[in-house]
């Protein structure tokens, strides 16, 4: 049984984990991007030298002001090492887990007004599968 406060949200058709009962149970977000943010002391690749920064604050205030942001829509948020660098600056979107590259706030834009509100994948900023660490 649901509490009282969550089945009356208007939730989305989106399913996430199982509970005790084995029925499934709505996702508390549509979709979810992590941004890596992660800085490397010793001089190695990381996505904080791109801007990875920048690049969370302008998505973050971009689903906020387009009312994309909170409980059965989207969240952004920071991560540590994605384990990516030599594709960073990277973020990814979950539940789809699909990979971005990005460069600048114009690439930011896109993957906010594609994936996170349409589900479009923004095929041109696609991080090539084999690049890792």
């Amino acid at each position: 049984m649901l509490h009282p406060k969550i089945a009356t949200m208007n939730q989305p058709h989106i399913f996430g984990a199982a509970d005790g009962g084995g029925a499934p149970t709505p996702a508390y977000y549509q979709r979810h991007i992590f941004f890596c943010l992660n800085e490397r002391k010793n001089g190695e690749a990381c996505c904080a030298q791109h801007n990875a920064q920048a690049a969370f604050d302008h998505c973050k205030a971009r689903v906020k002001d387009a009312g994309l942001a909170g409980p059965g829509r989207v969240r952004v948020n920071k991560a540590g090492c994605l384990d990516r660098c030599a594709a960073g600056p990277v973020a990814v979107v979950y539940p789809e887990g699909v990979w971005y590259t990005y460069l600048d706030q114009s690439d930011i834009d896109e993957i906010v007004d594609s994936h996170l509100k349409d589900g479009k994948v923004v095929e041109r900023l696609l991080t090539p599968p084999d690049l890792g660490r």
